[in-house]
């Protein structure tokens, strides 16, 4: 995944459900996760993808998240190598009691990326943001995988 305007190009690890229904984040706070149970990035409903904000230790994958602007580009390329590119709409934080759980994971009837982190005020005594952050994006176009030898021609 590429996010050119914060900076970010890293892998993405899949992401599933833990044990009490809850989804689940990465173990990793330099890579985020794609959430499998939902369409891949590029196929018509909600692809969401999950990364940390911070760690003990600084600064993690999704730090910059809250910075995208409308406009902003982001590249997932799939397993097949195709890319989908999609772009920035809004950023909106919303406290963690009122996540919009429907808007970010459900189906809308396009191609949407949705990129979710923590942010906001940070609770010292539970040891966690009070917020989520969520860019959402839409699908602009798909870059086709070249097939294996396959050269450019020259003009």
């Amino acid at each position: 995944m590429r996010i050119p305007a914060i900076g970010v190009e890293v892998p993405v690890s899949a992401l599933g459900l833990n044990p009490d229904r809850t989804v689940q984040v990465p173990t990793d706070f330099r890579e985020p996760g794609w959430f499998r149970l939902g369409p891949s990035p590029g196929q018509v409903g909600s692809a969401v993808i999950l990364g940390h904000v911070d760690s003990h230790s600084g600064p993690a994958v999704f730090f910059r998240l809250r910075y995208l602007n409308a406009g902003d580009r982001v590249d997932v390329t799939l397993a097949d190598g195709a890319i989908a590119h999609f772009e920035v709409n809004a950023v909106r934080t919303y406290p963690k009691r009122q996540f919009p759980a429907r808007q970010v994971y459900g189906s809308h009837g396009y191609s949407a990326l949705q990129l979710v982190t923590c942010g906001g005020v940070f609770d010292t005594r539970t040891h966690s943001y009070q917020s989520n952050v969520v860019a959402y994006t839409s699908l602009v176009s798909i870059t086709t995988a070249r097939a294996p030898g396959m050269t450019t021609p020259k003009n």
